[in-house]
């Protein structure tokens, strides 16, 4: 009964946007349906305003509600929160299909279980900085799109498309049939700055703990690393992805 209870609680948190880039994001955004916005009493500045002028413009709802209303979605919420439908993900064919057309050099993220909402996030927000076309992520064992996320990255996960596979590998299988190369982030690959990227291309980033899945790297068509002093181990994911993304993108 109390476990009930949690899902249900954690499916009603999962509809709500928090922080005031993100709210700002989103309603820049319009891809959502916003039900209400709620601000604090005591939230004040330009983004608020912002924020406020865009929801009535939209016909949202706007309520003025005491600071402690707050505390049940996060002490980092800024004063002001948004309820919104759940983020669309889109079908794997429809994201190829897309970034083919919007790009003469597609670029593709492929996520190999990403556990953690805010490395997620914040992959999601350098994607969206480096002009990535879109990511993948897979339906198990990693997580998806909530509002700790969308928090972590910015609001920039209203801005880029993301689809949800039940099968890793046989996404990178269709990718393949559409001229994809496949290319996995691993020590020991080719140095990231001196190779050569073919586009398009799905750059592959793996799990904070573990890397690739072995079956993922082996769907890989080669891999690149990031050189680093033996000093730590490896970058995190995130991390590793911004310094990937960027040489990719120049690369572009």
């Amino acid at each position: 009964m109390h476990k009930n209870r949690a899902n249900r609680k954690e499916a009603l948190l999962e509809n709500i946007i928090y922080g005031r880039n993100s709210v700002l994001e989103l309603l820049k955004a319009g891809k959502r349906t916003a039900n209400k916005l709620m601000v604090s009493e005591t939230a004040r500045g330009t983004t608020i305003s912002e924020i406020i002028s865009l929801a009535k413009q939209k016909g949202i709802a706007v309520h003025t509600v005491p600071p402690e209303k707050f505390n049940k979605y996060s002490q980092q919420s800024q004063g002001v929160a948004v309820e919104v439908s759940s983020i669309e993900y889109i079908e794997i064919e429809d994201l190829i299909n897309q970034s083919m057309q919007s790009s003469s050099k597609p670029l593709l993220v492929i996520l190999d279980g990403i556990e953690d909402p805010h490395n997620l996030g914040a992959i999601i927000r350098n994607c969206v900085a480096f002009g990535a076309d879109g990511i993948i992520i897979p339906k198990w064992r990693a997580v998806g799109v909530n509002e700790t996320v969308s928090k972590a990255s910015a609001g920039a996960v209203e801005h880029i498309l993301i689809s949800k596979v039940s099968n890793l590998n046989q996404a990178i299988d269709l990718l393949k049939e559409n001229n994809f190369w496949i290319v996995g982030a691993e020590n020991g690959g080719q140095r990231l700055e001196s190779s050569e990227l073919p586009f398009p291309s799905a750059i592959v980033i793996g799990s904070e703990g573990f890397g690739l899945h072995n079956l993922t790297k082996k769907h890989c068509d080669f891999l690149i690393s990031i050189p680093q002093k033996n000093v730590i181990s490896s970058l995190n994911a995130s991390c590793a992805s911004a310094v990937i993304l960027y040489e990719v993108s120049k690369k572009r």
